[in-house]
């Protein structure tokens, strides 16, 4: 969970937002988010994930993930998911930020700026090397956000996947 319990204000229609750990309440929505994610990406086909394995993943003895949620007055509209990798030619750990949302119609509006800059005050506070992610091609918007926090997209690397289907094929 991030240790840099901060609360970040924003302005908006007479509303605050705040950043914050995820608890087990927001699961519900959080999931709804995932949902709404990947739709935008065009990945709902592959979306199988439940309440229980975001639990799972949050709350269990040794978390596999942590999150992070945006709220205003209450409803949630936003939320980062993030784990720990580690470099072997920095010889430290990093973090992977696996998803970073924003609900449209809070988009442009600060929110994600908030979010991005939480997660790397994790990252930063907790000493990690690095901060990476990945973006689509094709999501311009993201990457010119991206650019514009600072950040750089590395052309040269290319992910490479292994889904459950294959590893259990090389068993």
């Amino acid at each position: 969970m991030v240790s840099t319990a901060r609360l970040v204000g924003l302005s908006h229609a007479m509303s605050k937002v705040h950043v914050r750990s995820v608890e087990a309440d927001d699961l519900p929505e959080m999931l709804a988010m995932i949902r709404e994610l990947a739709v935008f990406e065009k990945l709902e086909g592959i979306l199988v994930t439940t309440e229980a394995d975001l639990s799972d993943a949050f709350f269990a003895d040794v978390p596999a993930a942590g999150g992070l949620v945006a709220v205003i007055d209450g409803h949630l509209v936003g939320y980062a998911i993030h784990f720990t990798t580690f470099s072997s030619f920095l010889g430290k750990p990093g973090l992977w930020l696996e998803d970073i949302y924003i609900r449209p119609d809070w988009r442009g509006e600060g929110v994600g700026r908030m979010m991005l800059e939480a997660v790397v005050a994790h990252a930063r506070d907790k000493h990690y090397g690095r901060c990476e992610w990945c973006v689509l091609d094709w999501n311009q918007r993201a990457i010119d956000f991206y650019h514009g926090m600072g950040a750089r997209v590395l052309d040269e690397w290319r992910i490479v996947r292994m889904d459950r289907e294959r590893m259990e094929s090389m068993a």
